[in-house]
């Protein structure tokens, strides 16, 4: 189940909070303390709505900013076309062509990676889906 910690009741919200940042630091997925996403060279700063790489502000369209924010959030893990597909467009998808992420993630790969012929940030995990990091 991934639980590696126990607390018995009645517990401190202190010790409960000290506990959840203890994990999420071990897990690399505690976020900065301005709310900012790391991950190699890009930061994300959400209450902003900007994206750095090396210190340079990136520009990114509104559905680029968003897929990038979803890989950020899910570092490392998998992502299937059809759970990224759900989180950024309707759930019935109706207004999306199969070709419109492929597109999206090309632009995007052209914005964050040195080499997009050769990614190294954000991978294509063949026949499954993406994956950043």
């Amino acid at each position: 189940m991934g639980a590696d910690d126990y607390i018995t009741k009645p517990f401190r919200v202190r010790e409960l909070i000290s506990r959840i940042r203890t994990v999420l630091r071990r897990c690399g997925k505690e976020k900065q303390g301005d709310g900012s996403l790391t991950s190699g060279a890009l930061s994300i700063y959400p209450a902003q709505a900007k994206v750095y790489k090396n210190g340079a502000e990136l520009f990114l369209t509104a559905l680029e900013y968003r897929l990038l924010l979803i890989f950020m959030s899910n570092e490392g893990q998998l992502l299937t076309r059809p759970q990224i597909l759900e989180r950024i467009w309707d759930s019935s998808g109706e207004y999306v062509n199969d070709n419109t992420l492929t597109v999206y993630i090309k632009r995007l790969r052209e914005k964050i990676e040195d080499d997009p012929a050769d990614p190294k940030l954000l991978k294509t995990v063949r026949g499954l889906g993406y994956q950043l990091g």
